[in-house]
């Protein structure tokens, strides 16, 4: 049935979605912080508390205040990295994990970098900014172990942390994260935009539809004419052209469409 002033767009139910989904082979999945926030794992600018309160995120997000000040930008992703370790991925992690077996492939495109997806079992996730699990040095991009991490972590830190050097170059350690003015991975682009061109469907979940290039996967789908689904306790941009809007929480709607879908 129509919800609001939008004809067209149906209900969300777990009914509903499935049956969208009836005959899809392939699936995309993009995931926003609406996913991350339900396992407790603070938005970024959520994490501008405490100490860190009195900075915008963009002096904590650029090449250049890591150049201009490392200690206290590393100090603050190894906070953000330490508690996103503590988190645990909620039911929905899980349910949409287990949506794998249902289809022939199913990508996670995630915009978020806490690594929940991997973590809860997803077997193809594509991380469009980055990973907090994946430092590197800043200089030549040398990967350093984020397991190295916890002993210099200990506790959750509250101030500015030295960052590691790196053992190949001697350079300092930087997150694995995309920064304001830096591109996102290259080869993550081409992958997310050609499974978009190439799906019979696509979940868009917990993301407010709002950040730009991640926003525009979804419209590569709507141009093909391809059902988009949104599930989002919130209306966002994407909701008036979405087949079906579930207004709930990923934590909530994915268990109840695994088990749907399951069942069929």
């Amino acid at each position: 049935m129509p919800v609001g002033d939008d004809a067209g767009l149906a209900a969300g139910t777990a009914d509903a979605v499935a049956a969208t989904l009836a005959g899809a082979r392939t699936v995309v999945a993009v995931t926003g912080a609406g996913m991350s926030q339900e396992s407790g794992v603070p938005t970024f600018r959520d994490a501008q508390t405490g100490l860190w309160a009195r900075f915008d995120p963009a002096e904590l997000a650029t090449p250049e205040a890591f150049r201009r000040d490392p200690e206290r930008v590393f100090g603050w992703y190894l906070r953000r990295w330490t508690l996103a370790r503590r988190a645990e991925p909620h039911a929905g992690y899980r349910a949409l994990a287990g949506l794998a077996d249902v289809f022939d492939e199913l990508l996670v495109v995630t915009q978020n970098v806490d690594g929940l997806h991997r973590r809860a079992g997803s077997p193809d996730v594509v991380e469009l900014h980055g990973s907090l699990e994946a430092f590197r040095c800043a200089d030549a991009g040398h990967p350093f172990a984020a397991d190295g991490l916890e002993a210099l972590a200990g506790r959750v830190p509250d101030g500015p942390v030295a960052p590691p050097r790196c053992p190949v170059c001697g350079s300092p350690v930087r997150p694995g994260v995309v920064w304001f003015g830096e591109g996102l991975p290259g080869a993550a682009v081409e992958r997310a935009w050609a499974a978009a061109e190439s799906c019979d469907a696509m979940l868009v979940i917990g993301t407010s539809s709002l950040v730009f290039p991640a926003a525009s996967v979804p419209e590569i789908v709507l141009r093909r004419g391809r059902p988009v689904i949104e599930i989002n306790p919130d209306r966002t941009p994407l909701t008036p052209r979405a087949r079906v809007w579930w207004p709930a929480r990923a934590g909530d709607a994915l268990p109840a469409l695994a088990a749907r879908l399951h069942a069929a």
